[in-house]
């Protein structure tokens, strides 16, 4: 199985770094990396270009102008650039564990999306990793964690669950499968029967949203959030407005009640609904 996964990113080369580094020691090879880039300065793009040398896998940089928070529309971008027929989204802060793709690709089946979450750091932890933790897998073992700084109980769970009680809880946990950038996967044939991501959202549940237009189109959530694991290194979220989890909300609740599928807010704009 081929899959194109897709990282965004913005100004964050320190972070973005030790992604790279984690999607270059991946047990699966069958795939293409994207990194979808909100109008980062040129550091960004030489560092891509420099891992892109001797990589193992396809590297790409996708980008567009800064023009303020326009994350939904690097990612259209990157949807239509995408050469593979599953699609796996994470965020440019997101270490994957070495198995992170492999279980997307063996979890995968037609008409579902896949549900991940992450493990959240400090920013202590976060800067302690290094790439030889990242290659040695020392930053996703609990012990080592834990020797750094504080980790919560839900990371504890997902961080020492081995194969069989991770899919144990997987399927017991109460959490509803919803889509969410940092470790989310679907078919490029769904994401483009829905528009793919609604461009007016900016910070405060897009992913969301995506998710919930998926869903009203039958295609169902499907928990992998012990299963496929990244940690996710801290940083502050200056772009986050009350404004636009306010409008966002209001998109979300409009999307739910009137089961929505199409967002004339897309990839396409040429039409209000795919029949014109």
């Amino acid at each position: 199985m081929k899959i194109t996964v897709i990282a965004s990113t913005y100004n964050a080369e320190e972070w973005l770094e030790k992604v790279l580094l984690g999607y270059r020691c991946q047990t699966w090879r069958d795939f293409e990396l994207i990194v979808a880039d909100d109008g980062s300065r040129e550091s960004t793009r030489a560092l891509v270009e420099r891992f892109a040398a001797d990589y193992p896998v396809p590297l790409r940089h996708v980008w567009h102008e800064d023009e303020g928070y326009r994350r939904q529309e690097i990612l259209n971008v990157a949807i239509l650039e995408a050469r593979h027929d599953y699609l796996l989204f994470t965020d440019g802060d997101c270490i994957p564990r070495h198995d992170f793709v492999q279980v997307h690709a063996e979890q995968a089946e037609p008409g579902r999306f896949l549900s991940g979450g992450y493990c959240k750091l400090s920013m202590k932890l976060s800067k302690a990793i290094g790439p030889d933790d990242i290659r040695d897998g020392r930053a996703f073992d609990r012990s080592w964690l834990r020797a750094q700084d504080r980790l919560g109980l839900s990371n504890t769970l997902k961080l020492g669950a081995g194969t069989v009680t991770a899919k144990l809880l997987d399927t017991i946990t109460t959490t509803r499968p919803t889509f969410n950038n940092c470790n989310s996967s679907a078919w490029k044939s769904d994401l483009l029967a829905i528009n793919g991501y609604d461009e007016r959202m900016k910070y405060g549940g897009p992913d969301r949203e995506l998710g919930e237009r998926l869903e009203n189109n039958g295609i169902r959530g499907k928990q992998v959030r012990h299963r496929a694991v990244c940690v996710h290194l801290d940083h502050a979220r200056g772009y986050k407005t009350r404004e636009s989890v306010e409008r966002n909300l209001a998109i979300r609740a409009q999307t739910r009640a009137q089961r929505i599928t199409w967002t004339p807010y897309g990839i396409d704009k040429s039409a209000g609904s795919p029949a014109g």
